[in-house]
C-alpha cells in the first residue's frame, strides 16, 4: 500500500485549519486515513504547527511520501532532519551520538530563528500602534489649532464692531443735542 502524508482540510470557508495524516494515497483528501499526526493552523502569524514528532519520523522512515505542503511542514519542524541524520547513521557515517548532536544544534538554531521572527513581529506591531497614536495626536493638535483661530477671529471682531457702534453713538448724541439746540 503507497502511503503519503497530507493535509485534511477542516475549518470555515476562508479560515481553514489542516490535520495532518498519514493515509493511503488512493483515498479521498479528507477521506479515512491510518493515523493522525497533528494539526496546522495557517491563520496565525507564524503558522501553529502541532505535530507528534516520533510517529512522523517511523513513518517518514517506513517510506511514507509526504505532499509539497505536508514535506515543508516536517521539514520546519525537524523531521527531515533528523531523518537525514538517521539514513546517515544507517550507512556509517557517524553514529548516534553525533546524530543527536547534530539535530540538537540545528534545533536550538531553528529555535532562535523562530523566536527572532516572533520579537520582530511584536516589535512592528508596537511601532505600527506607536505611529498609529502619534498620527492621531497630530490629527487633533491640528483640530484644536483651527478651533482657535476659528475662536479668535470672531473676538477680535467683536470688539471692532463694538468700538464703531461707540463711535456711532457719540455722533448720534452730538446730532441729537444738535437738534434740540435748533428748536
Amino acid at each position: 500500500m503507497a502511503t503519503k502524508i497530507r493535509l485534511q482540510r477542516h475549518g470555515r470557508k476562508g479560515r481553514p485549519i489542516f490535520t495532518i495524516v498519514v493515509a493511503d494515497s488512493r483515498v479521498k483528501r479528507d477521506g479515512k486515513y491510518i493515523e493522525r499526526l497533528g494539526q496546522y493552523n495557517p491563520n496565525t502569524n507564524p503558522a501553529t504547527i502541532e505535530l507528534n514528532f516520533d510517529s512522523a519520523l517511523d513513518w517518514m522512515m517506513k517510506g511514507a511520501q509526504p505532499t509539497d505542503t505536508a514535506r515543508a511542514i516536517l521539514r520546519y519542524k525537524g523531521v527531515m532532519m533528523k531523518k537525514h541524520l538517521l539514513e546517515g547513521v544507517k550507512k556509517g557515517a557517524f553514529d548516534e551520538a553525533e546524530a543527536e548532536k547534530r539535530f540538537e544544534a540545528w534545533l536550538e538554531e531553528k529555535t532562535n530563528k523562530i523566536d527572532a521572527k516572533k520579537d520582530g513581529l511584536s516589535k512592528a506591531q508596537e511601532e505600527a500602534k506607536a505611529k498609529a497614536l502619534e498620527a492621531e495626536r497630530a490629527v487633533n493638535d491640528a483640530r484644536k489649532a483651527a478651533a482657535v483661530e476659528a475662536e479668535a477671529p470672531a473676538e477680535a471682531e467683536a470688539p471692532a464692531e463694538t468700538e464703531a457702534s461707540a463711535d456711532e453713538a457719540p455722533a448720534a448724541e452730538e446730532t441729537a443735542t444738535e437738534e434740540q439746540a435748533e428748536g
